[in-house]
């Protein structure tokens, strides 16, 4: 094989690479050197489960293809043994995927990486592992807002039990039931209530 025709196959490669990188939400270079064929599986398994991408990257590739996808500044990153997790459609995965698993495999390092197109350090992405998963956050969300309604709801039935308790006909009157006003008419209600009941009662006919 010429050497031009396998510099244009490693063109292509770079070439390849540089597009995955530009497309990925995420990526998250890591060290990999020391795992076992069974903790490599593992993980790889894990990371396929998540949606996210994997593979094995040769560092004079992996420079090139950062630098032709615009994430200069990875140059320091791509050195020993690298391994790239990415996905085009999570922005947490790559990272909480990685972190969990080094977090059990201290030989296994995470080197660095690049969110929506920026290159960022090794803190922002263990700072982004650690942000909730889309669920959890959808379910922190909906608790603020079930929250005020909870508890407009509890409101609202404290109010009708009174209505029953009080025998009041509206919320209004529990709502309103300790001014003057409605404190003298149930008092006067109280003392003619006996009367008013005979006279409806004599007014009543008297069935066959």
């Amino acid at each position: 094989m010429s050497s031009e025709k396998i510099l244009n196959e490693k063109k292509a490669v770079v070439s390849a690479l540089a597009q995955e990188f530009k497309s990925a939400q995420t990526m998250v270079l890591a060290e990999y050197l020391g795992l076992t064929v069974a903790q490599d599986t593992e993980l790889r398994n894990t990371l396929r489960a998540a949606g996210v991408k994997y593979k094995v990257v040769k560092n004079t590739m992996g420079v090139l293809a950062a630098k032709e996808a615009g994430l200069d500044g990875l140059e320091e990153v791509f050195k020993s043994s690298t391994a790239v997790a990415y996905s085009d459609t999570d922005v947490i995965a790559p990272a909480k995927v990685l972190k969990k698993f080094a977090d059990t495999h201290p030989i296994y390092k995470i080197k660095g990486g690049a969110s929506v197109g920026k290159v960022v350090s090794l803190d922002e992405i263990l700072a982004l592992a650690d942000i909730p998963e889309l669920p959890v956050l959808y379910g922190k969300l909906v608790g603020s807002l079930v929250s005020p309604i909870a508890g407009l709801a509890m409101m609202v039935q404290a109010i009708a039990d009174k209505c029953v308790e009080e025998g009041a006909a509206t919320a209004a009157e529990v709502v309103v039931g300790n001014s003057s006003a409605a404190v003298e008419k149930k008092k006067w209600l109280r003392q003619k209530w006996p009367q008013l009941l005979k006279k409806k009662l004599r007014q009543k006919p008297l069935s066959n």
